[in-house]
């Protein structure tokens, strides 16, 4: 059985959401702690919106179930409406979303008034628009923080308020390819970076504009700061998120075509000029470069080709 805790929606259309997550939980429809997307049909305006629903158990009471198996810990199950079922490219940050809340949630009625009711009416402007604040915060400046994103360079925030810095540190996990190439590689790639940069980027902001030192940018970065600001005129964060997951399926497509180009070098001196011209054309040669040395640094082929590419890269 659902018992209501918190809603806004109208009775009649929050009976009709009980009874579909109702339906569900009987298909065993629902993971803890993993969120799914759906479109729903309620009686309001909108009719048709999409809802973000996740189950998940009180975390503060799960080692006291565990201890003493007469002792349940409650269940719940929260949903979020949106305008669409675009909620789910944003399915991750609601999950985290939802994590943050086990933790502190508690049945006191103060706690709930004072916390729980509160955050949950914010999870829109917490989960889903920190990529379009920093898009226009930083405006021109993006560039230079999707290239810190591709490159593995840290990033250090000063002199922003916890929202702002929140959402910088946001934008750049999202935007890096995390999760894309290999662990090893990635971790590889993080260590090259420090050591070749001795330097962090800073990003101050203590002005109306982040201020930005230490910063790298290049054609490709460019070209997909204009798509982000082309976008800004619609206002619509749901955009933001598929130019950012375009940006990083390209980054990727690079990436694996430079590696094809590679192996085709080691026998092939005409391949060798096609890796070279691709590395010139593509806009991202500097990071490519640096993404393909450390993962081929274990073969002796592909790493004479990637030094070869590299002092061509320099002259």
């Amino acid at each position: 059985s659902l018992s209501l805790l918190d809603t806004n929606l109208p009775a009649e259309a929050e009976t009709e959401l009980r009874s579909f997550i109702a339906k569900r939980l009987t298909k065993g429809a629902l993971f803890e702690g993993m969120g799914n997307v759906v479109s729903v049909g309620l009686s309001i305006p909108e009719n048709k919106v999409g809802c973000y629903y996740c189950r998940f158990q009180q975390e503060n009471l799960l080692e006291v179930a565990t201890l003493e198996s007469d002792i349940s810990a409650p269940e719940y199950v929260v949903c979020f409406l949106g305008g669409s079922e675009k909620e789910d490219t944003f399915r991750l940050e609601l999950d985290k979303y939802i994590q943050s809340l086990k933790v502190k949630l508690d049945l006191e009625q103060k706690t709930l008034e004072t916390y729980v009711e509160p955050y949950l009416r914010s999870w829109f402007e917490d989960a889903v628009c920190p990529i379009q604040r920093v898009v226009q915060l930083f405006q021109e400046k993006l560039a230079a923080l999707l290239h810190a994103a591709l490159s593995y360079t840290p990033v250090e925030v000063k002199n922003a308020d916890e929202r702002t810095e929140k959402d910088i540190c946001r934008f750049v996990a999202a935007a890096s390819l995390q999760g894309l190439v290999q662990e090893g590689t990635m971790t590889s790639l993080c260590i090259a970076m420090t050591e070749e940069q001795h330097k962090s980027m800073i990003i101050d902001c203590s002005g109306p504009q982040p201020q930005l030192h230490n910063a790298g940018s290049n054609r490709f970065c460019e070209d997909w700061m204009h798509a982000f600001l082309n976008g800004a005129e619609g206002g619509n964060p749901f955009l933001f998120r598929q130019i950012l997951e375009n940006f990083k399926l390209k980054a990727i497509q690079d990436i694996n075509n430079l590696k094809r180009f590679i192996r085709q070098a080691e026998m092939n001196h005409y391949a060798l000029f096609k890796c070279y011209m691709f590395l010139k054309n593509c806009g991202s040669g500097d990071i490519l470069l640096k993404i393909v040395k450390v993962e081929h640094a274990e073969m002796p082929e592909a790493r004479n080709v990637v030094t070869v590419l590299e002092e061509f890269m320099r002259e």
